[in-house]
C-alpha cells in the first residue's frame, strides 16, 4: 500500500536500500510487537529460573549454564520486537553501551565454551555471574542517570 502511495504521489524514483526493503516487508503492528516481546521475555525469564533450579541438582551446573545463557539471549532478543533488530543492534553498539555489550556477548560465548569445550564448571559459574553483571550494566544504560546513581551508591557504601 505504501509503495502504491509513493507511485501515485510521484516519489517512486527514490530507491530504497536493502535494509529499508526488508524492514518494510516485515513490519509488525504495535500489538504484535508487544505480544512477541512479552512471549520472548517470559521465555527468557523461564529459562533463567529453570537453569537456576538445575543448579541445585547433583550434576546440574552444566544445565544451569546452558539454560541461564539461553534465558539471557531470549531476554536480549525480546527487545528486537519492540524496536526492530537493526535499531537494536545500532543501540547496542553506541559508545555508551559498547563495553557492556562486548563484555555481555563475550560472557555468553565463554560460558558455553567453558561448559562444552573446556569442561570447567567453576569457570562456567564465574562467566554466568559476569553475564548477570554485564546484562545489568547494559540494561541500566537505557535508564537516564541510572549508572551514575549506582556508581554513587557503591562509592558512598565503600567510603
Amino acid at each position: 500500500m505504501e509503495k502504491l502511495r509513493r507511485v501515485l504521489s510521484g516519489h517512486e524514483d527514490e530507491e530504497q536500500g536493502l535494509t529499508a526493503q526488508v524492514l518494510d516487508a516485515s513490519t509488525l503492528s504495535f500489538g504484535t510487537r508487544v505480544k512477541w516481546f512479552a512471549i520472548c521475555f517470559a521465555t527468557g525469564i523461564f529459562c533463567s529460573v529453570l537453569g537456576t533450579a538445575f543448579l541445585w541438582l547433583p550434576s546440574g551446573l552444566k544445565l544451569f549454564a546452558v539454560f541461564y545463557t539461553i534465558g539471557n539471549i531470549a531476554a536480549l532478543a525480546s527487545t528486537c520486537f519492540l524496536m526492530g533488530p537493526v535499531k537494536q543492534l545500532k543501540k547496542m553498539f553506541e559508545p555508551t553501551r559498547l563495553i557492556a555489550t562486548i563484555v555481555m556477548l563475550l560472557c555468553l560465548i565463554l560460558t558455553l565454551c567453558a561448559v562444552f569445550w573446556w569442561g570447567k564448571k567453576g569457570l562456567a559459574l564465574l562467566f554466568c555471574i559476569l553475564q548477570f553483571l554485564a546484562m545489568t550494566w547494559y540494561s541500566l544504560s537505557y535508564i537516564p542517570f541510572a549508572r551514575d546513581a549506582v556508581i554513587k551508591c557503591f562509592t558512598s557504601c565503600l567510603s
